[in-house]
């Protein structure tokens, strides 16, 4: 496995959590390097969980035979699921039908390691978008390869955009760890996918939905300390106060700060 920091410190690190962020295994244009195989997390996500008092360490997604991933999460205080391209739907038990987009194989394998590692742990996950696809797959649900086809709305309106364009209703439940974090009721937030939570994974609980199709924009674990996993994009424009719970769900496993 392979660890890259991101404004790590050395010395004590007090209180501060470290948060795994899954990266995106692309090809990037950098300098004089052109197409070059590269990892890539949004600067976005980073300044979010920066913003909150972690520091943020990108993972990057290598082949599981490389080690096991439960070595990397003891070294973790939480984890971060980002969003990016569908998750294949052969990873819940699905023939891939003529909707399904860009996949990456050892992405998939990665993150549900990851996932299911996690959850074994007890350590705190928040899944954005993908993530919380991978979340539901990761505790056996499974996914609409295409809301569209399944009487669902756009929620996909501009393609590359958060902005405007793409903001929609969800309502969020009182009685969950959004509205533990003072976000419950009718709330405004971006949406950038075409796939979407089906049949919730064992230990589920859908605590939001969009306004007004209904589509599953939110599942929570309660059995577990933190994990939670919203549909939307929360870190752009930044929702600072989901990001301060997860954070704050992270700094109760450091020995120091209990």
């Amino acid at each position: 496995m392979v660890l890259v920091s991101v404004g790590m410190q050395t010395g004590p690190r007090a209180t501060v959590p470290l948060i795994g962020v899954g990266g995106v295994p692309t090809l990037a244009t950098w300098g004089y390097w052109s197409a070059q195989p590269a990892v890539l997390v949004a600067e976005t996500y980073l300044s979010a969980v920066h913003r909150a008092g972690a520091l943020p360490v990108v993972l990057a997604p290598a082949p599981l035979s490389a080690g096991p991933v439960t070595e990397v999460l003891r070294a973790l205080d939480g984890l971060l699921l980002a969003g990016g391209t569908d998750v294949g739907a052969d990873r819940y038990g699905q023939t891939p039908g003529p909707r399904q987009e860009e996949t990456s194989a050892v992405r998939d394998d990665f993150e549900l390691a990851l996932a299911t590692a996690a959850l074994e742990q007890d350590l705190p996950v928040l899944g954005i978008c993908r993530g919380l696809q991978i979340l539901n797959v990761a505790t056996g649900g499974t996914l609409h390869q295409h809301l569209r086809d399944e009487g669902y709305s756009e929620h996909r309106p501009a393609p590359g955009r958060l902005d405007h364009v793409t903001e929609h209703g969800v309502e969020v439940e009182a009685d969950s760890m959004l509205g533990q974090c003072g976000l419950a009721g009718l709330r405004t937030v971006n949406s950038h996918h075409h796939q979407g939570v089906s049949q919730v994974g064992t230990g589920g609980r859908v605590v939001a939905r969009s306004v007004p199709d209904g589509a599953v924009e939110a599942v929570e674990w309660p059995a577990k300390h933190f994990v939670l996993g919203v549909q939307w994009h929360p870190e752009q424009p930044p929702l600072d106060p989901l990001f301060a719970g997860f954070v704050a769900a992270c700094r109760d496993r450091i020995p120091s700060a209990a």
